[in-house]
């Protein structure tokens, strides 16, 4: 990295940006070119690397550490305390740190980093028992997508016995927690309730499958383990799991809700008042790395395979990586499925924040009692507004219009509402998402809090 520093140190002192064109010259040169920004090895961090292997950041003036973290609790503590000037972060982390879930800070993004990415996967003794309950297809596979009410039965049994059954998941705000308890819930099991007004932060009260925390890179050794049954978890932790032969990915979570959001990146509102042009310099980076990962008909995915497989990256096989990165996703052993969509990173409009994206969030955590009051309809399209800044997104997208970086047939139409994530596919338990009636959404599943329930 020391020899792109010393380039962009010379662009900077000589004011040559790259991106000094018409459009550029607006958002004018950044506040902090010097900066520290955090991940977790994931394939969905690939925008961050890309950005960086590519010299996007490069040609924005920006001089970018990247700094591998422990876990997403760390990360977001190193933001706020200012260690770190952003991170890639779960889509839920804003929305929690701000209604004050945890720990209570003001934290933004204006960038969506992918759609989709996750699976849930078994151990190998839990999925063997699943596979009585689950329909084969024509050539004598499991037929997927594959419901939570074939391991109702096997949790069920397990319960008989006096034992809980564990599964994990990366964090309480975390896609993959929410993904979980959705899966479970629509397959009868309830996946327990938070009280974190009466000091309970667990959330396993009423639980049929008892949910804990665990670090991503850690999932296949904690099953291994067996200390958890199964796991919720991006890649390429669900296909290290085949690759060692110690689990079976039983549903992705584009099979749970086709082009879900995924990761954000997270800076705090102080940062981003303080240096706005670096944010969109940042921005305009991030949004470009976006745009080579999907371009045509994702051609850079082997390339970006090769960059996240390094140490300092993800530092998983290529192998392992490459299984969902260039559209497949393998199940079982030799199970290769064409799952074209499973890593999206522009396409779609993916980038952009949009509030239904926060919503739907939000709804979850009320639903599983993080958010432990009813609130009104308002309360949640106000937190979404505050939290998921499109204006602040637009300015970065209109710059690369503007320059002749990218097309604007490439992002949303600006004129327009855009409040609603389009090219989302139906959830799988057939209930309709409506982000304007966030309420009206909570209260129409069987399980889960709704209208003035608390705990």
């Amino acid at each position: 990295m020391a020899s792109r520093t010393l380039t962009a140190t010379l662009v900077v002192a000589l004011g040559l940006f790259q991106t000094a064109t018409a459009g550029a010259e607006e958002i004018g040169p950044p506040e902090q070119p010097d900066l520290r920004i955090g991940f977790i090895k994931l394939t969905d961090m690939a925008p961050l690397a890309v950005a960086w292997e590519q010299g996007f950041f490069m040609d924005e003036g920006l001089f970018v550490e990247l700094e591998a973290q422990a876990n997403w609790k760390v990360l977001l503590d190193r933001v706020i305390t200012g260690e770190l000037d952003g991170a890639h972060m779960l889509a839920g982390q804003p929305l929690g740190a701000t209604i004050g879930y945890g720990t209570q800070a003001d934290v933004i993004t204006a960038f969506s980093m992918d759609l989709n990415g996750n699976g849930i996967t078994v151990s190998n003794d839990v999925w063997e028992q699943m596979e009585e309950y689950i329909p084969q297809n024509g050539d004598g596979q499991p037929e997927h997508p594959i419901s939570a009410a074939a391991l109702k039965p096997v949790v069920e049994a397990q319960r008989d016995t006096g034992q809980p059954f564990k599964m994990g998941m990366v964090f309480p705000v975390s896609t993959h927690n929410y993904e979980l308890r959705y899966w479970l819930a629509a397959g009868g099991l309830n996946p327990g309730y938070y009280a974190p007004h009466k000091g309970d932060t667990s959330g396993t009260l009423q639980a049929d499958v008892q949910l804990s925390v665990t670090p991503p890179p850690q999932m296949p050794a904690t099953l291994e383990a067996d200390t958890i049954q199964g796991y919720c978890v991006g890649e390429p932790w669900n296909q290290q799991a085949v690759f060692k032969g110690i689990g079976v990915p039983v549903i992705t979570d584009f099979e749970i809700w086709p082009n879900n959001p995924e990761k954000v990146f997270g800076v705090t509102q102080s940062w981003a008042e303080k240096n706005p042009n670096t944010h969109l310099h940042l921005l305009r980076a991030l949004i470009r790395a976006a745009h080579w990962l999907d371009e045509n008909n994702n051609a850079n995915r082997e390339e970006a395979v090769k960059i996240l497989a390094r140490p300092n990256y993800v530092g998983a096989d290529e192998e392992v990586i490459a299984n969902s990165m260039t559209g497949t996703f393998e199940y079982e052993k030799g199970d290769v499925r064409q799952v074209p969509d499973f890593n999206v990173f522009f396409r779609y409009f993916a980038t952009y924040p949009y509030p239904s994206d926060a919503i739907w969030y939000l709804s979850q955590m009320r639903r599983w009692g993080q958010i432990a009051e009813p609130k009104p309809d308002d309360w949640y399209m106000d937190i979404a507004k505050q939290v998921y800044r499109a204006d602040i997104y637009e300015k970065a997208a209109k710059s690369l219009i503007a320059d002749g970086t990218l097309p604007a047939s490439a992002f949303p139409d600006f004129d327009a509402e855009n409040f609603t994530r389009p090219h989302q596919g139906e959830l799988i338990d057939g209930v309709a998402f409506d982000p304007k009636q966030p309420n009206a959404y909570i209260d129409s599943f069987e399980i889960g809090l709704k209208g003035k329930e608390t705990l």
